[in-house]
C-alpha cells in the first residue's frame, strides 16, 4: 500500500464516517416512520462531511512548492489538515481571498507536516501560517487578510 493512498484515506476518514453514520440513523428513522426527519438528518450529515472534506479547501500544493511560490509572490503559506475546525474557520472567514493563499495539507505532504512540527515544538498544530519565513499558529483571520493585502 502506497503512502499516498494511506494519506488520502486519512483525509477522507471523517467525511466517510459522517455519511455512514448519517445513513444508518436515517435508515432507522425511515423504518420508524419518519422519512422527513431521515432526509433532514442525512442532508445535515452529508453537508458536514462536505465541509470536513478536502474538497472545501483550495488545491493543496507541497510544502516545498508553496514556499517557492511564497518567496516569489510574498503570499502566506497555510499549513492545514482536513477535519480541523480552526482551519475551516480560517478558510470561511477569509472568504474569496482564501484562494490567494498557498495551502499545504499536512496529511498529504510529509514535508509540510515536518515544517509544522518544527514550528510547534513537535506538535502538528494547524492552521500554521508562514509569512516571510515566520510561523504563526492559529492566527486571527483578519491578521492573515492584512498579510495577504501587504503581499499584493
Amino acid at each position: 500500500m502506497s503512502i499516498a493512498f494511506v494519506l488520502m484515506v486519512r483525509a477522507w476518514t471523517l467525511p466517510m464516517l459522517l455519511v455512514l453514520c448519517g445513513s444508518v440513523v436515517a435508515t432507522g428513522l425511515v423504518f420508524s416512520g419518519t422519512p422527513g426527519a431521515a432526509a433532514a438528518h442525512l442532508l445535515v450529515c452529508v453537508l458536514l462531511a462536505g465541509v470536513n472534506s478536502p474538497l472545501v479547501f483550495p488545491k493543496s500544493v507541497g510544502a516545498v512548492e508553496a514556499q517557492r511560490r511564497s518567496a516569489v509572490d510574498g503570499r502566506p503559506v497555510v499549513f492545514w489538515r482536513p477535519g480541523c475546525k480552526y482551519c475551516l474557520r480560517l478558510h470561511i472567514r477569509l472568504g474569496r481571498s482564501a484562494r490567494q493563499l498557498h495551502w499545504v495539507d499536512i496529511w498529504r505532504d510529509p514535508a509540510g507536516a515536518a515544517v509544522v512540527r518544527s514550528a510547534n515544538d513537535g506538535d502538528e498544530t494547524v492552521p500554521t501560517v508562514v509569512v516571510a519565513g515566520r510561523p504563526h499558529v492559529n492566527p486571527d483571520p483578519e491578521w492573515v487578510r492584512e498579510q495577504l493585502s501587504r503581499s499584493a
